[in-house]
């Protein structure tokens, strides 16, 4: 690592391993299964009094979650680097709004809302400890070492049954299991605090950066696209469509719509998307717009959109490389980097 001017195995930016979309629980004694968290992900490196909180798209996150960075800097001292979600716990269960709310820029708003709605560092893997490199080993291994780690260090395991987790500020261990019940029930969201799934990784997985290698199965099917462009309403005084679209190496292609607002946010959409409005979205790839059957009697004129925005949907299915129907609006993505919006994030996608 390298913080500061001191050196360790493992250097940042590092990506994150991530994790395939599919539809069922896989079956096997090789699976291992967590719940899978609703928030940011993050790696953090500590080296000695150094620390660095990296989003899954290489940026800092320091600034965003200080009451994280103090909860880290508590710890005693050492060299090591960990893969984990942030997250807010809030009376109501996971909180992933109040999480946007952190990407801001004022200092002072930032610092209110760490003291008003403090954040919690869940850690499900390590990467390396000391002067090992984990990266190496597999998922079993880096367990084990997980759990050494922080038994040695005072970080205690979130608990099973997941609507004992407390609001932070507080640094966790996943609870993690080859039971197939106990993933079930996670899974179900018994106890309604709003968590997203399940993750799962084979026993013999090594830490693979950057690639879809685990497994994420969600409540629902969602997919994170980018927003390309954008249709509008008849009477002209809102978004009536968000044009979405996933890459397929660096082409983004259009792969279905969303419309499911209300007038009220029909005309915030269109304040918020007036200042992106250029080129630069879709074009070289398959994109909207063209009359067919579908089509007939309709406008089919599109506003291109920088693609900067990202936002999540859910879906019923994929016909070929396209949403079947039309897409359902779940939230924005803020913390998302458009480039990695990508048809590998479905099992049925191309390679």
């Amino acid at each position: 690592m390298e913080i500061g001017g001191s050196k360790g195995p493992v250097v940042p930016p590092v990506k994150p391993m991530l994790a395939r979309l599919e539809d069922t629980v896989p079956e096997g004694e090789e699976w291992r299964f967590e719940p899978k968290w609703d928030g940011f992900r993050a790696l953090v490196f500590r080296d000695g009094d150094e620390i660095a909180v990296q989003s899954r798209d290489t940026r800092p996150l320091e600034r965003y979650f200080p009451e994280v960075v103090s909860a880290v800097a508590s710890l005693p001292p050492g060299s090591w680097v960990v893969d984990g979600e942030v997250l807010i716990m809030g009376s109501d269960g996971l909180d992933f709004g109040a999480l946007l709310q952190r990407i801001h820029p004022a200092a002072s708003r930032i610092q209110m809302l760490a003291e008003k709605t403090p954040a919690t560092l869940v850690v499900f893997d390590i990467l390396a400890a000391g002067s090992k490199d984990l990266r190496g080993s597999d998922d079993d291994a880096r367990r084990e070492e997980l759990e050494r780690w922080a038994a040695s260090i005072g970080v205690g395991a979130a608990p099973e049954e997941l609507d004992h987790l407390a609001p932070g500020p507080e640094i966790l261990l996943t609870p993690r299991t080859k039971d197939r019940d106990t993933a079930m029930r996670w899974y179900a969201d018994e106890v309604g605090i709003g968590q997203d799934g399940l993750i799962a990784r084979r026993g013999d997985l090594l830490y693979r950066e950057g690639e879809r290698a685990m497994v994420k199965i969600k409540h629902r099917r969602t997919v994170d696209c980018v927003v390309g462009g954008y249709r509008l309403a008849k009477d002209g005084e809102g978004v009536a469509s968000l044009l979405l679209g996933l890459y397929g190496g660096d082409v983004l292609h259009y792969v279905g719509h969303t419309s499911s607002f209300r007038a009220p946010q029909r005309r915030e959409l269109l304040e918020r998307l007036a200042p992106l409005e250029g080129e630069g979205g879709f074009g070289r790839g398959r994109s909207p717009g063209g009359l067919s059957r579908w089509t007939a009697g309709r406008s089919t004129e599109w506003t291109p959109l920088r693609p900067e925005l990202v936002c999540e949907v859910s879906i019923d299915r994929m016909q070929g490389e396209r949403f079947r129907h039309a897409a359902t609006f779940q939230r924005w993505r803020d913390d998302r980097d458009p480039a990695t919006c990508t048809f590998d994030q479905l099992s049925s996608g191309r390679r």
